[in-house]
């Protein structure tokens, strides 16, 4: 087995377990009463980001597209997450208005 074979091998374990570390997060933020406020808006952004950019460079400027794939399942990962978080704090705000509370301030 080559360097390479043996650094493709390691990559697409860890990006399996990457992928399915995301599920944690995901059941979590759909369970949440509270408008998911531990999710931080800024930092799964930053996260988004960074997965696009890698997809489109490995696409672009490597053609690797087994890294531009695994890039951008993560960055739907994170988007999703992002997604969860709005509904939910949408619906935590429509509750405690129409509950006659006042509005949580916003998370960042």
């Amino acid at each position: 087995m080559t360097l390479a074979d043996t650094s493709l091998m390691v990559f697409s374990a860890f990006s399996g377990v990457r992928l399915i570390s995301y599920l944690p997060q995901i059941v979590k933020v759909a369970r949440d009463t509270n408008g998911a406020t531990a999710i931080s808006y800024t930092t799964w952004a930053l996260w988004t980001g960074c997965h696009m950019s890698t997809g489109v460079y490995a696409a672009i400027n490597l053609g690797d597209h087994l890294l531009a794939a695994a890039s951008g399942l993560y960055a739907l990962c994170c988007v999703l997450v992002i997604g969860m978080t709005v509904g939910k704090r949408h619906r935590l705000r429509l509750r405690r208005e129409n509950a006659g509370t006042a509005p949580s301030p916003a998370h960042g």
